[in-house]
């Protein structure tokens, strides 16, 4: 079972996070930022994750602090339900069209963190949600789970399907990098060895 469980305690944060990366992309979301339940669950049912997050954040001051620390709790628990990365496919790219929005994600599990970010939102806020806290969400995760991560937009006008496009794209892209490859199941799928 490739699974993980994270808490994080702060003074702006408490955070109990579960993932299993093999699950069939079950949602139980309370994050106190109700636009971030509805991405994550996009991308647990994208991915085919299991996910389930409570967070009580300061969200009297904003969202910021939630959101950005709600990616590094995911990116610490794909990096410990990874483990030393042995059999994963470790590469994942999609090109995900959301009515006029199209949105490339690409992903290399490689142990160094990256983020091309390449997203122009028309607007601000979708709701009381500052869209950009994205770009800090994604952020977090690549450096908490180091990987070369590129999101790449190439059409939208309309900033809500821009960023559900983002999450969506990100769960199949990320479902495909941790896929095991039945070719090379004891393998590090890299020539140095480790990732």
């Amino acid at each position: 079972m490739r699974t993980a469980s994270i808490n994080r305690d702060t003074t702006e944060t408490q955070i109990r996070l579960s993932l299993e990366l093999d699950g069939t992309g079950k949602a139980e979301l309370d994050t106190g930022c109700g636009f971030l339940n509805h991405m994550l669950t996009l991308f647990a049912r994208h991915g085919d994750f299991d996910l389930s997050v409570c967070c009580r954040g300061d969200t009297d001051v904003d969202d910021h602090h939630s959101v950005e620390d709600i990616g590094i709790c995911l990116g610490q628990a794909f990096t410990q339900a990874l483990g030393d990365k042995r059999g994963i496919t470790r590469y994942g790219q999609f090109l995900l069209p959301m009515d006029e929005t199209l949105v490339l994600c690409a992903c290399d599990l490689s142990g160094r963190d990256y983020l091309g970010w390449a997203v122009e939102l028309p607007a601000s806020k979708v709701g009381t949600f500052d869209t950009e806290l994205v770009k800090e969400f994604w952020l977090a995760f690549v450096r908490n789970c180091p990987a070369s991560i590129h999101i790449r937009q190439m059409a939208g006008e309309n900033t809500h399907h821009i960023l559900e496009a983002v999450f969506k794209g990100m769960g199949r892209t990320l479902k495909q990098a941790v896929s095991m490859d039945a070719k090379h199941l004891n393998d590090i799928p890299s020539t140095k060895g480790t990732l």
